[in-house]
């Protein structure tokens, strides 16, 4: 058996690059067991794989194992809402890229994006690009949010891609990490990322004048090697982020400073809205707890119930 990681994936072949750095296509053999997990894509980015060469005229691999991985992140599937997709696995760090304008920043996208990465505890960065079209209110919106996420441990920066600031930063981040880099359709990932490592010449595309809207330029996820140490794993745009796999449990337990104080509260299944001595709505109170992160966590928790709901009530 040869050993190698997952670079690309392509739906049915995976691009994986053995340890003397050749690259083999392969496919996989037959079904590999994946814990239950009602899968589009069975293969992640980043998977540690084991492989045998074919018996065939072209260079080319079948991949038999994965080996255990230490982190995943998944997501629903958007075509299929019954199945989760791989974005990524093994990853050190996330990078999550948004902006405040062009296009405009969708408020609750960040905790969105933050209930893949935080049943692992896998570090985010939170990314705010294109700052020199900032006002001074998006100036604002900046500083408020960077204090919400800072506060609850996670790293935000501003970048822009046009006045260079931020990518000095953004390098020392990156740096001997393996990162998975995501965002929204339209925020300049693809630029921004050419700008830190200018040898990737990643394929950009304006934001649609008509829309408003990003335009995909990633279709498939790809682990790139930076020059300066380290490899990223680029993700195709997000337009939404949807959590029909999810129970209100996997919500709460995954804000991670509600279920911090969720042991103080009266009841060990308490949802922090209408039960009684909540520790966390008394943190609410007080200011302890952000009043825009509680807000997209009663959203967050309303769209899993009612999806729930029908789904139980599909075939009545």
């Amino acid at each position: 058996m040869i050993k190698g990681i997952v670079i690309k994936s392509t739906g049915s072949w995976y691009n994986v690059r053995l340890e003397d750095g050749s690259i083999i296509q392969s496919r996989i053999a037959g079904k590999i067991k994946l814990d239950g997990l009602k899968l589009t894509n069975p293969i992640a980015v980043g998977d540690e794989v084991s492989l045998e060469m074919e018996d065939s005229d072209e260079i080319r691999g079948v991949i038999k194992a994965i080996s255990l991985r230490k982190n995943y992140v998944v997501r629903q599937s958007p075509r299929k809402k019954h199945q989760l997709h791989f974005l990524a696995s093994n990853v050190d760090q996330a990078l999550l890229i948004v902006t405040i304008k062009e296009p405009n920043l969708k408020i609750g996208f960040i905790d969105r994006f933050l209930i893949m990465t935080e049943p692992y505890s896998i570090p985010v960065t939170i990314v705010f690009n294109k700052c020199d079209i900032y006002d001074s209110r998006d100036l604002e919106i900046y500083e408020e949010l960077k204090a919400v996420y800072t506060k609850i441990g996670h790293h935000v920066i501003k970048t822009s891609s046009v006045s260079k600031e931020g990518l000095a930063d953004l390098q020392l981040i990156l740096k001997d990490k393996t990162t998975l880099v995501a965002g929204q359709s339209g925020v300049g990932k693809s630029t921004l990322v050419n700008a830190v490592e200018p040898t990737l010449d990643l394929r950009t595309e304006e934001i649609s004048d008509f829309s408003g809207k990003g335009q995909h330029t990633t279709t498939f996820a790809e682990m790139y090697d930076l020059s300066f140490g380290g490899h990223i794993i680029d993700t195709p745009g997000i337009k939404t982020l949807a959590f029909s796999h999810l129970e209100v449990m996997d919500i709460a337990h995954n804000f991670r400073e509600f279920f911090a104080l969720s042991d103080q509260c009266k009841f060990a299944n308490c949802t922090h809205r209408n039960e009684p001595k909540c520790a966390v709505k008394a943190a609410l109170e007080t200011g302890e707890i952000s009043l825009l992160r509680y807000q997209n966590y009663l959203g967050l928790i309303e769209e899993v119930e009612d999806q729930n709901y029908w789904e139980r009530h599909s075939d009545v």
